[in-house]
């Protein structure tokens, strides 16, 4: 049984997968085994089943969308820390030596991460100040934003046996999701050293093809103040609660703003929910559908 699973999702991104696959393939600690999903690729990814052959485990899905891509390769993985690492986006060759090193230096913690070096549109720029990682409790922080990186990430499969998979209903920020129901209750850990590199400013990215981004983060914590309720803190509970309505109001700002009232109506109603605290699933659900996307990419 390999020390760690390598996962990397890919739709239509050859050039780029070839890239992180490189960057795993040389890493200076190798029990490892690494499975590419290509969740329905039709640039010619196919290939690199041939051109990494012995290297990689190659698994071909029909166009389904990262989070079911991530979910296959968890599914087939056979090792105890599952690591995960974007199609776009590359790794250093010390990587994994270091988390071997804080997991039998930190056996207790199942989660922990490393920094990142940010490259947009070919330059290298320093994160704000708000996305600066932390370690220990970060779920007030992890509210707002996405701080868990996927790329950057390793965790036992305990963490997800504990707090299930990948949102597949999700087409965005299904990685905030996922953090959102892991940070409430578990310490994450941070390796300060930049691990990873990760692009942004492409046109293929993720991120451009939805609108509206924030309306996945409200469903994300209205799904847990309806699961988890009860084994929320007080003052947890409080504080997604206060975030989910500051979102929501303000996509319901920017919709009355643009006079796109059959938004704004069903934003108000999101709205009425969270401030009666009337948290279901066939309600908020909406929030996905509130435009149609242009198309699954992973």
């Amino acid at each position: 049984m390999p020390y760690f699973s390598v996962i990397i999702p890919s739709f239509n991104r050859r050039q780029k997968l070839c890239r992180a696959i490189d960057s795993v393939l040389s890493q200076s600690f190798r029990d490892y085994e690494l499975i590419i999903i290509d969740d329905g690729s039709t640039d010619g990814t196919d290939s690199i089943a041939l051109q990494y052959k012995g290297k990689i485990s190659y698994f071909f899905q029909e166009n389904q969308g990262v989070s079911s891509a991530r979910n296959k390769g968890i599914s087939v993985s056979n090792s105890p820390f599952i690591a995960f690492l974007d199609s776009d986006d590359t790794w250093d060759k010390r990587k994994l030596a270091r988390h071997k090193e804080y997991i039998e230096s930190n056996p207790h913690i199942l989660i922990h991460q490393t920094e990142d070096i940010w490259i947009r549109n070919d330059r290298f720029v320093n994160p704000q100040k708000k996305h600066l990682k932390r370690e220990g409790d970060i779920f007030e922080q992890s509210l707002h934003l996405c701080m868990i990186s996927p790329s950057s990430v390793v965790m036992s499969r305990e963490i997800l046996d504990k707090y299930g998979y990948f949102d597949e209903e999700l087409p965005a920020c299904e990685d905030y999701d996922l953090w959102l129901r892991i940070t409430p209750f578990e310490y994450i850990g941070l390796i300060k050293e930049k691990l990873i590199t990760r692009y942004a400013g492409h046109s293929d990215q993720l991120s451009a093809s939805f609108e509206l981004m924030d309306r996945f983060r409200v469903y994300s914590i209205m799904k847990l103040l309806e699961i988890h309720k009860d084994k929320l803190s007080p003052e947890q509970y409080k504080k997604a609660q206060t975030v989910a309505i500051e979102k929501t109001k303000i996509l319901l700002q920017g919709s009355i703003k643009r006079e796109d009232f059959t938004k704004a109506q069903i934003l108000q109603r999101i709205l009425n929910s969270l401030e009666s605290e009337i948290y279901k699933k066939k309600d908020y659900q909406i929030l996905l559908q509130l435009h149609n996307p242009h198309g699954h990419k992973s």
